[in-house]
């Protein structure tokens, strides 16, 4: 006799149909998490550099301790900024259940520099639009500095001309103060005058005050000096500032590649928390 038997089928269970590798909510969490932390840390930073630094001379700390300062606060806040990023990034990742540690690590750590990439690509239109001034342009500023520069002693030329003419019998007319001004801003701005344009000048102060052709010419060659001088520490100035834009981009830079890594870990640490359902009090663990 025939045996009935009745054969139970077990359902397979169903696979998650989310394949997704990039699981963009998290890193656009952790990307704003990044930014806004390092807006805050900026603005906090500028607070201090400003009470570091004061428009008296001999007050405050030196141009120097303030650049290293500022760039040791930079690196800081770059690489504290990322880190929570990432690590907020990893920690909220939705995990896939059929990936091995190493392939669960791994992907954590993308998560994080993807979430980076994406901080500093806001970051960088933020600064764009004016609303972060950090990383500014260093060539624009340097440019600007040395315009300033030609700008304040083309301005300071219609003294300058007036000291020449100077006289207590007399006052020099206008054509006279024109020419004189003409002809120290040309020379300033060249950065030199030649022996020609010193004698006609010596001549024109010696008609226009009555001064002996000796005295004008040691008052002309005076004021040159003194101008040529003024031009040249300008000049050093807008130098400095450019050398000091030149290193704060080198350092930026380099912060943004230290901080790439930080997040990196920063979002394995967030997705072994994650996994093993540990609080934040234990982050770095």
């Amino acid at each position: 006799m025939a045996t009935l038997t009745t054969e139970t089928v077990v359902a397979p269970v169903a696979a998650s149909t989310d394949h997704r590798y990039v699981d963009w909510p998290a890193i656009i969490a952790g990307a704003f998490l990044a930014t806004a932390l390092s807006l805050v840390l900026i603005t906090f930073g500028s607070a201090i550099g400003l009470s570091m630094s004061s428009p008296l001379e001999g007050e405050g700390a030196s141009r120097r301790w303030v650049t290293i300062a500022a760039g040791i606060w930079i690196l800081w806040t770059a690489v504290s900024s990322f880190a929570a990023g990432g690590y907020l990034s990893g920690r909220m990742r939705r995990r896939a259940d059929d990936a091995s540690e190493d392939e669960v690590e791994a992907r954590d750590g993308a998560h994080g520099v993807v979430m980076w990439a994406v901080g500093a690509v806001l970051g960088s239109l933020l600064a764009v639009s004016g609303i972060s001034g950090l990383a500014g342009s260093a060539a624009s500023g340097a440019a600007a500095a040395l315009e300033a520069a030609d700008v304040q002693v083309t301005t300071d030329v219609d003294y300058v001309g007036s000291t020449l003419l100077r006289s207590e019998n007399a006052i020099a007319g206008a054509d006279a103060r024109t020419e004189v001004s003409t002809v120290l801003g040309r020379g300033i701005l060249d950065g030199e005058f030649s022996e020609g344009e010193r004698t006609y000048l010596a001549g024109l102060v010696a008609s226009e005050t009555g001064l002996s052709a000796d005295a004008a010419r040691n008052r002309v060659d005076t004021t040159i000096d003194e101008s040529l001088t003024a031009r040249q520490a300008a000049l050093e100035a807008a130098d400095q500032l450019r050398i000091a834009g030149l290193i704060g981009a080198f350092v930026l830079a380099a912060s943004l590649m230290v901080s790439a890594a930080a997040a990196y870990f920063a979002a394995t640490i967030g997705g072994n928390h994650r996994d093993r359902n540990l609080g934040f009090r234990l982050y770095g663990t």
